[in-house]
């Protein structure tokens, strides 16, 4: 692999695997909440927090961390305004004190905070104004939850840029089965041991904490009670009772993929527990995690970050490669897994982040893990057969397609739905 090449990756992986709180919209309105206040100077009066429709969704049934229990864009924007530390981006609310959620669920209860759906902008959009005396402040993110892509203050820009995806570095266009495969037996460990390092240690702990206690529906917990002994049980619970967890409010940090800490769990903790089952040693564990992450990136480059697709699928079927990697498998069986993957579960979509993500993660690693164990078996379903094809890389393209375009007016109608239309 060429130097470029090679850096590029790296780069990749330090960008995408960030550590987050908390489901990433309604941090991502926290963050900018926090960032709004910084740039007005004083308490906000009152504020306005506009919002696509995919964060609207994801924000609606997931509890806010560190607010006490609530849910919703206003309580994670007053909790921002209230108690936010801009610096700490995606971990922005991780200091909030008892006091500060006292002060921020008033403040809610008095109406500071109006929320407004954007609809002329892209899918992954927040825009938070703030107002006081004859002052105001705006902050946007877009394209990414930690990118801050415009501050204004009384109306004046003081600060722009470009979005993400129109930036020079860590270019995903090029990221290929083949050469991720390559990547992950070459690499240099010591050039990205220490994110996959924390990787595998926050999303343990939040794994672990939904398996011990009873979080949300309790997914993980069922599993196990259901028939913990088998590994592939063990995988899906580990998976899901990390976002049993995160999706009722648990403070606890995750390292994100793609943007979403679900997808970061999921790509983590079926790998985890096949690595311990199996006795690998630890560089093999890391090598089939790097790849796992890149093969759920490369996925996703083509679905965008937030859609009517549910990203649980491309997660767990990336964690059935890693998975299919640590048993030695080669290119084509690691093809194989993922196209008898997506040719299962690839209709499942996303209404929004809430308790059900859970056993959507569940049946995603499962779907997974039975596409390894058919393509291990040269097993595959064959090229015609709805949108699979003998080529992966022009599956993965045809499922982007689904869920970037095809989905536009399922997403569409899944918001109405829930807002009430």
């Amino acid at each position: 692999m060429q130097k470029a090449q090679y850096d590029n990756y790296i780069k990749i992986l330090r960008e995408d695997l960030l550590t987050a709180m908390g489901c990433t919209e309604p941090i991502a309105i926290a963050y900018a909440a926090a960032k709004a206040r910084e740039v007005l100077g004083i308490m906000p009066e009152k504020m306005t927090a506009r919002c696509s429709g995919n964060i609207i969704k994801n924000v609606k049934g997931v509890v806010v961390p560190n607010s006490g229990g609530q849910k919703g864009v206003a309580a994670a924007a007053v909790l921002g305004v209230v108690a936010g530390n801009a610096d700490l981006e995606l971990q922005v609310i991780s200091e909030v004190t008892a006091a500060d959620i006292d002060k921020a669920k008033a403040l809610c209860q008095q109406g500071i905070c109006s929320c407004e759906l954007q609809e002329d902008e892209d899918n992954l959009y927040v825009r938070i104004e703030v107002f006081a005396e004859e002052n105001n402040a705006a902050v946007e993110i877009k394209s990414k939850h930690n990118h801050i892509a415009r501050i204004e203050k009384n109306g004046q820009v003081i600060f722009s840029q470009p979005d993400v995806i129109l930036s020079k570095v860590g270019d995903k266009s090029e990221l290929t089965i083949e050469q991720i495969i390559e990547f992950a037996n070459t690499v240099d460990l010591s050039d990205i041991e220490d994110v996959i390092a924390h990787q595998i240690e926050c999303n343990s702990a939040i794994s672990q904490e939904g398996l011990k206690h009873e979080w949300g529906a309790q997914v993980g917990r069922t599993l196990m009670a259901c028939s913990g002994d088998d590994i592939r049980i063990k995988a899906r619970a580990a998976a899901a009772a990390g976002s049993d967890a995160r999706m009722n409010g648990c403070a606890l940090p995750v390292v994100i993929n793609s943007g979403s800490g679900n997808q970061g769990i999921t790509c983590t903790m079926p790998v985890l527990i096949y690595a311990e089952e199996m006795k690998v040693n630890k560089e093999k564990l890391y090598r089939a995690l790097i790849l796992t992450n890149l093969i759920s990136m490369h996925q996703k480059y083509f679905i965008g970050n937030l859609s009517a697709y549910c990203g649980a699928v491309s997660a767990g079927a990336s964690a059935a490669c890693g998975i299919a990697y640590l048993n030695g498998a080669d290119s084509d069986i690691i093809g194989k897994t993922l196209i008898n993957a997506l040719g299962n579960v690839a209709g499942i979509v996303c209404d929004g982040a809430k308790d059900s993500c859970a056993a959507k993660i569940s049946s995603a690693v499962d779907a997974g893990i039975m596409g390894y164990e058919m393509a291990r078996r040269d097993l595959v379903f064959p090229f015609g057969e709805g949108v699979v094809e003998k080529d992966y890389e022009r599956t993965i393209k045809n499922i982007g397609r689904i869920g970037k375009d095809g989905m536009k007016s399922t997403d569409v109608e899944i918001l109405n739905i829930m807002i009430g239309k």
